[in-house]
């Protein structure tokens, strides 16, 4: 006898048999034939639902309790959902599943910074960072295993982009760092019935407060699976982070930009790095395709940027290439000429095996940042994190792409390239 038979499941019907191989609503089930739950939304969760049995009323219920436990308290189990019935908790197991990244590899700074090598189920590595600060805590997310571009300051530019991360994997990545950190409501369990904390849940006294979307990869180059993972972090049912709190990072994929303000409506930030077409070339060659002076009028145009919601432009310090006075004027006036509601972060050079070029020194970072300071624009310099365990800005490469001078200088022309 079945256990369906066995156990009676309210509102369940018979399903039309699906071979394990199939896809399932746009959704391909694993290898064991359950489907991750991870990075679906309610509404697909409850089509699922109805493709397993459930009636239509039954779908929607369950979708909505389900929902709840995975981005709310971040179960990962469902014989932890107590207000589930318990002959529903272990139909629920048998054929679907609630995943994270495999954890390779756990790495702490002395500074406090982490990161974390991940591995995705299909056996490709990429790496998050969480840096802890006096105010604030921020993980740093990854939207690709690789990348397509070519900045020739960056470490994981040098890496071959093996392909998208799913939006189970890129909500996946904040759903572990809240696993680590232990962030998840607590509430009360009496029974059958769960209780929300008191005051509801934020990100006010969590260790957690920010996401940038600055890791592994271009998001704006996998925008549909960062706009809908992004959405579930902003859902106030789930993980329920403000789309302040939250920084897309882009070097510049210009045709995007309206729609990341439009659909996804979190801060911007953009790779600047030089301000003449040479330079900008030479160490973001994405320059060649969307130039500085279209790059500047998108961010003019970006959805919701005001004096409020300034737009951040990182810029990285690089010995006698982009760091002389004459660099920080014209900053100054590029940003005056489309009267961007601005911020510069000024980034001192992370080091890494074969990089061709060497950190401003503190001196000319901080005559820098004088001089755009002096204009009436804010130009902190970042203090570098998480240098030790290569996590700091522009650092991060998992371990089996490390590669040599020959075989990097072969890549960048091979990048550049495909750029046309």
């Amino acid at each position: 006898m079945s256990q369906t038979e066995q156990m009676p499941i309210p509102g369940y019907i018979d399903p039309v048999p699906v071979p394990r191989d199939s896809v399932v609503d746009g959704v391909t089930p694993r290898e064991d034939g359950r489907i991750d739950l991870i990075g679906l939304p309610r509404k697909r969760i409850a089509e699922l639902f109805g493709h397993a049995g459930l009636d239509a009323k039954q779908a929607k219920l369950r979708a909505k309790q389900v929902y709840h436990w995975l981005y709310h308290r971040g179960v990962t189990d469902f014989a932890a959902m107590t207000d589930i019935a318990k002959t529903m908790r272990p139909w629920l197991a048998e054929r679907f599943f609630i995943g994270r990244p495999q954890v390779v590899e756990a790495q702490h700074s002395t500074d406090g910074t982490r990161k974390w090598l991940l591995r995705t189920a299909d056996s490709h590595d990429f790496e998050m960072v969480f840096i802890p600060d006096a105010d604030r805590g921020t993980l740093c997310v990854s939207s690709q295993v690789g990348c397509t571009l070519n900045c020739r300051f960056c470490h994981t530019g040098t890496m071959r982009l093996v392909r998208n991360l799913t939006v189970g994997e890129i909500v996946g990545q904040v759903m572990l760092a809240r696993d680590a950190l232990g962030e998840w409501p607590k509430g009360r369990m009496d029974g059958l019935d769960e209780t929300e904390d008191e005051g509801g849940y934020s990100a006010d006294g969590r260790l957690l407060t920010n996401i940038v979307m600055m890791g592994m990869g271009e998001p704006l180059y996998n925008f549909d699976n960062v706009r809908d993972a992004l959405r579930l972090v902003m859902d106030g049912d789930g993980l329920a982070l403000s789309k302040r709190r939250i920084t897309l990072s882009t070097s510049g994929v210009v045709p995007l930009m309206a729609r990341c303000g439009e659909e996804i409506g979190v801060n911007l930030a953009v790779s600047l790095h030089a301000v003449t077409k040479d330079v900008r070339d030479e160490i973001v060659p994405i320059n060649k395709k969307y130039g500085i002076e279209d790059l500047l009028e998108a961010c003019a145009a970006y959805p919701g940027a005001s004096n409020a919601r300034r737009i951040t432009f990182e810029y990285v310090m690089l010995k006698d290439k982009n760091d002389s006075d004459e660099d920080a004027r014209e900053l100054v006036r590029l940003l005056r000429k489309y009267d961007l509601p601005a911020k510069v972060n000024l980034i001192p050079f992370n080091p890494w095996p074969g990089a061709q070029y060497e950190c401003s020194s503190p001196e000319r970072i901080r005559r820098f940042s004088d001089i755009v300071f002096e204009a009436g624009i804010s130009a902190p310099v970042r203090t570098p994190r998480g240098r030790d365990i290569d996590a700091a800005c522009g650092q991060l490469k998992t371990a089996s792409e490390r590669k040599s001078r020959a075989e990097l200088d072969r890549l960048y022309a091979e990048k550049e390239a495909a750029l046309g």
